[in-house]
């Protein structure tokens, strides 16, 4: 399979783990936002991560992909899930997957990324956080409408991304040689069973040792750091081959409307990193 083909599959997969407290999986839909959505959005994108395959610049795939992933009736499924899968296939097809040759990719993106990445978001409706003092004509809430700012700017990317790492964990990962993409994968391949269910519990080990950063933007930080505390002890339950408070924990976080959305797209980075490195389903 190709670099392409293995995000799409990380998509599928990525969604098709369970349990997964908070967000949408094969076995728990959201009455606005279903399994069949996140399937249509892994299918969608597959033309932008094509064209990162094919050498498209990545501003310009990414923008694709969301357009793609967008053409479904839930909105936003995978938005963030592609802002670290694009540059993955761009790395793997030239350089290899690894840390450093993701970084290479991140760190040559130019001003014309930044302008498809801000056109991204005129697709699909994304919950972001305001922008840092001072960068209000660089909201991404503006969409396209910002490009002539980025243009005075001469802002990349990457740039961009950096201005966001401190509040948006998948900025970070971009400003941090998607590290903990890195790390997902090679706990992904170091557990046994489906690679579905072996998503599913990398999710649940991330949560418990980070707060989610959409949480946080979401209901604040002590609401996010609450989930990563519980996901600890759900955690530990499971470990002892008891899943009942894992179960528990979900049905709480989908009651009170939490979705850990930042650690699910981390998952599906580190099932493609999986993927790459030679597991099969």
């Amino acid at each position: 399979m190709t670099p392409a083909e293995h995000a799409q599959l990380a998509l599928l997969l990525e969604v098709a783990g369970t349990p997964k407290p908070g967000n949408v999986d094969r076995d728990r839909d959201f009455p606005n936002l279903r399994f069949e959505h996140f399937l249509t959005g892994a299918v969608g994108s597959g033309g932008g991560l094509r064209a990162a395959e094919a050498d498209t610049t990545v501003g310009e795939a990414f923008e694709r992909s969301v357009s793609g992933m967008s053409r479904q009736s839930g909105g936003n499924t995978q938005f963030g899930a592609l802002c670290l899968l694009v540059p993955l296939v761009k790395a793997s097809t030239s350089g290899g997957c690894s840390p450093e040759s993701v970084t290479n990719v991140v760190e040559s993106t130019t001003v014309e990324d930044a302008e498809g990445f801000y056109r991204a978001f005129d697709h699909v409706n994304v919950f972001v956080g305001d922008p840092p003092e001072g960068a209000d004509e660089f909201d991404v809430r503006r969409g396209s409408d910002a490009i002539p700012a980025i243009r005075d700017a001469e802002l990349t990317l990457f740039d961009v991304m950096e201005m966001g790492a401190d509040e948006d964990g998948i900025a970070r990962e971009w400003t941090n040689e998607f590290e903990r993409t890195f790390e997902a994968g090679k706990r992904i391949v170091e557990l046994d069973g489906s690679l579905s269910g072996r998503g599913a519990r990398v999710y649940l080990e991330l949560l418990a040792h980070e707060p989610d950063t959409l949480v946080a933007k979401k209901h604040g930080r002590k609401v996010a750091e609450s989930v990563r505390v519980r996901a600890q002890e759900a955690l530990q339950e499971a470990r002892h081959g008891d899943s009942e408070l894992v179960h528990a924990f979900s049905e709480s976080l989908v009651e009170d409307g939490i979705n850990p959305g930042t650690t699910a797209d981390i998952v599906a980075g580190g099932l493609f990193v999986a993927l790459e490195r030679g597991q099969r389903p």
